[in-house]
Order: structure tokens, then sequence, then C-alpha cells
């Protein structure tokens, strides 16, 4: 394996909570009203420090889509997904764009997001953007 490449962000960050890896930064979020199933998730345009999983097709709240699962690239923690494809046309402005599970990463103040007992219990998308 080769040396570990991670880039360090300046401003307001989104971060890996179980290593603290840098993610993506507050003014790289596009949307703030996504729900996966343990809750909140935030759709950025860019994200840092991923690497990108197989890809598949997944039935979402808003159509099918081709999305990967993305990693932290220090721990290997799922932090999210990323759209490949969107089958709907009034869905193609995710593709390309990633989304951070918010139980899965800690904010700009390093404050963690617990899941509460009315988390959202269905498959992972946006109800709204």
């Amino acid at each position: 394996m080769g040396r570990l490449f991670v880039v360090n962000l300046e401003g307001k960050i989104y971060s890996c909570k179980h290593c603290g890896t840098h993610l993506s930064l507050c003014e790289d979020i596009m949307s703030k009203s996504f729900h996966c199933r343990n809750g909140k998730a935030y759709l950025f345009n860019k994200v840092a420090n991923v690497t990108v999983g197989a890809t598949e097709e997944r039935m979402m709240l808003t159509g099918l889509h081709t999305v990967a699962d993305i990693f932290c690239v220090r721990c290997g923690s799922n932090v999210g997904w990323k759209y490949e494809t969107a089958h709907e046309k009034s869905q193609k402005y995710k593709e390309g764009k990633s989304v951070l599970e918010r139980f899965k990463i800690l904010g700009p103040d390093g404050s963690k997001y617990w899941t509460s007992h009315e988390a959202y219990v269905g498959g992972s998308d946006a109800d709204d953007v």
C-alpha cells in the first residue's frame, strides 16, 4: 500500500467522527434537507479525503439512482454516498455530488449529531431541496 495522502481543509470543516479527517467545508453544502436511515444528511458539492466504493442501483424517495458509498480515506468508515447517475430528469443536479450522513461526521464546531427516536427509517434521499 502506498503513502496515505490527506488534504487539510481551511475554514469551517465537517470531519469523520471516528478519526477527525477533514471531509468538506460548510460553504460546499448544497442542501441540508436530505435524510438517511440515521436521520439528517447533507448534500455537498465537493468532498475530500474519501474513497468511492462500487456503484449500485438504489431506489430512493426521489426515484432510482446509481450511487456509490463513500468511505473516509484514513479509517475506512462509511460516511455517506455519492450520486453517479440520477434516472429522473428533475434529479440530475445530484450527479457527481456527495451526501454525508450527519450521524457519521463531526460538525464544524466538533459537535456530534445524535439520532433521535424519530429518525427516518426508509430509503436514503432528499424530501426536497
